[in-house]
Formats: structure tokens, sequence, C-alpha cells
């Protein structure tokens, strides 16, 4: 690539937001000798402060690169980028988190259930009120989105319904979690082979006010030829802007893990819920797709909101369930993962929410109230 096409695609900003985040872990790594539990609350507010400063630092950076990649491949192919991104580096922390010393039997259990309250109500929640709010109401893909919510219910029913049902305490025996596992992969495999093949046209916008204007040569190119021709045409582009992306995605996910220790220091001594801290960790993850969504949501883009949200869900649940369990049973750690009945109402209740609200022809502001009401529903039982 030539060096003025290079600097067109990385400006100083970009570096500076790099730089930034990975100079944040580098220091949060040489502090953590003083900031062992329990910490001084003034080191506590200003590290917490701090951190949490940099993560909304580079998460526009990573909306920017997700934006120019998603107009650049397309839906479904630029949403994918995005999500798999975060998704892919979460499941790998949960991993090694579980590879390391001590007990961890509930970390995928809670941290899956936060994000699916995090992503199917608030965030969904928000971008369906802002949106409507801005647009009235704004068509999708039926098509598209009534496959994302068919592989949650399967998804999320086999990963924390079923073993009440028939694990033993709450977890999969090794012979339920081998064809569980088996299955959970095999869906994912074939939704991901659809969803980028046969069914991509699934996941596009139908908003007929989206079409108005003449479309982009790439988006034209992305409709008709495929991501094929858009990789060949501008091959040098996608990849820089996916190394910026992951560059920028990976401090934000380190920083918000090694920011747990802090957060359950304080909240403990404050008396919160400890899944609060669960909840609070995996609304900074899912920071950078939540940013996305809402603005794609406040642009009309109601199928990028779907493709973003139910998509990163999917990939979570398919991904994050199978790699704990195999590492349960290499490690023969027990994996817990049967919810409390509470849990597994709200879980039932924001589905059956998702489908009602996503069966519409238009998505409105009161579908998004309807999510925000359910989520603050979750904050109270949290809190109880």
């Amino acid at each position: 690539m030539p060096r003025t096409e290079l600097k067109q695609l990385v400006n100083r900003t970009d570096i500076v937001r790099i730089v930034l985040g990975w100079v944040a872990f580098a220091a949060l790594l040489a502090a953590r000798p003083f900031l062992v539990a329990p910490t001084p609350w003034p080191i506590l507010i200003v590290a917490l402060c701090a951190i949490i400063a940099v993560i909304l630092i580079c998460a526009f950076g990573v909306v920017k690169q997700a934006e120019a990649l998603a107009h650049r491949l397309g839906d479904p192919y630029g949403s994918l980028v995005l999500t798999l991104s975060i998704v892919l580096i979460e499941v790998i922390l949960i991993s090694a988190v579980m590879l390391g010393p001590g007990e961890h039997a509930t970390i995928a259990r809670d941290s899956v259930m936060a994000v699916a309250m995090i992503i199917l109500n608030l965030v969904i929640g928000l971008a369906l009120l802002l949106g409507g709010m801005r647009h009235g109401g704004m068509a999708h893909n039926r098509t598209g989105t009534s496959a994302y919510l068919a592989m949650l219910v399967v998804l999320v029913g086999v990963a924390f319904a079923i073993p009440a049902l028939i694990g033993i305490d709450g977890a999969y025996t090794t012979g339920q979690a081998i064809p569980i596992i088996a299955v959970t992969l095999g869906l994912y495999a074939f939704f991901l082979y659809r969803q980028m093949g046969a069914q991509a046209s699934d996941f596009t916008e139908v908003d007929p006010r989206l079409h108005r204007a003449a479309p982009s040569a790439e988006k034209t190119a992305a409709q008709g030829d495929g991501v094929r021709q858009i990789l060949a045409e501008h091959r040098a582009e996608v990849w820089v802007r996916l190394g910026l992306l992951v560059l920028t995605v990976l401090p934000i996910v380190l920083l918000s893990h090694d920011m747990a220790a802090l957060l359950d220091d304080g909240l403990g001594r404050l008396g919160a819920p400890v899944a609060l801290a669960g909840v609070l960790i995996a609304a900074i993850v899912f920071l950078p797709e939540s940013i996305t969504a809402i603005r794609a949501a406040l642009g009309g883009e109601a199928q990028r909101v779907s493709n973003l949200c139910h998509g990163a869900l999917v990939s979570t649940v398919g991904l994050t369930i199978p790699a704990v369990l195999i590492i349960g049973m290499v490690t023969d750690q027990k994996v817990l993962l049967a919810e409390t009945p509470a849990n597994l109402l709200l879980l039932g209740a924001s589905l059956l929410l998702s489908v009602t609200t996503f069966a519409a022809k238009r998505v409105t502001a009161t579908h998004g109230a309807a999510h925000l009401a359910l989520f603050a529903v979750y904050v109270v039982v949290l809190f109880s």
C-alpha cells in the first residue's frame, strides 16, 4: 500500500487511541501491587475513573473503524467483523480465567447472563427508543431477525434451562456435555455459513427510506458481486482497518477485566450485589458495539441494530458455552450453567418480548420503552 494511502486510513488520532489504550493497560499491570484489596478509596476512585476514560476514548476509535468496514463491506459482513472481534476476545479471556488458579464454576453463566440482559433489553431498548422517536416506525428484515431469534431460543435454552432439568447440581455431566458441545457448535457454524452465503440478503436493510439516494459504488458491489469483489478491490484497506479495530478493542476488554477486581472491592464494601460487577464489565466490554447500534438506529438502520445486537448474543452463547464445557472436561472443573428461577423467567420474558417486537413490520419507540422497562425489572431483581 502506498504511504499516502496509508496516511489517509491511519491518522494521528487512531495512533493516539491505540497507544493510550496499551499504555493504560501496561500501567495497570505495573500498579497491581498497589491495588490489592482493600484499596484506599481515593486510589480506587481515581483508578476506576482513569480506566473508564481510556475505555471511552478507545471505544469511539472502534466505532469509527467498524462503521468504515460496514460501509465498505456492507451488511451482514461489516457488522459481523465487529461482533466477532469483540466476542472472540471475550471468549478467550473467559477461557483464560478458567485455566488460571482458583474456582470459576459460574463465570460463563454470570457473564453470558449479563450480556444477554444488556443486549436484549438495554441496548436494543435505547436504540429502538431513540431511533423510533427520530424516524417513527423503522422497517427491518423480518426473515433475518427471525433467524437470530430462533438461534437464541435454542442456544439460551440449552445453555441455562436444560442443565437445571437434566444436569447434576446445575452442571452437565461429561456424557451430556459432549453432545451439547457438538449441537451448539454445529448449529452456530451452520448459521454463519448461511448468513455469509445463501441467506446474506436476509440481513440487509429493507426500509425504503434508506434507499432514496443512489446507492454508493461500495454498496452496489457488495449487493451485486458480493464481498469477494470488495476484498479484491480494497483488500489493503480492509486489512488495515481490521487491524486497527482489533488493536483498539483489545485494551478495552483487557482493561475491563482487570477492572473487575477493583469493582468487586468497591462494590463489596458498599454492600452491592456481587453480580453487579459482572453487569458493569459486560456493559463496558460491549460498549463499542452498543454505541454503533445506537448510531445505526439514529440513522434509521433497524436491521443493522439487529445484526449487531442479536448477532453478538448468538456468537457469545454459541462460542462461550462450548469453550467452557471443553475446558471443564479437560481440567476436571465443574461448570455451573443452570440459572436461578428469577433469571430464567427474565430470560424467557426477554426472548418473548424480542420475538413480539421484531415480529412487527416496523419497530417503534414503544417497543424500545418496553425493553427498557424489562431491563429496569432486571436491575430490581439484581438488588433483591
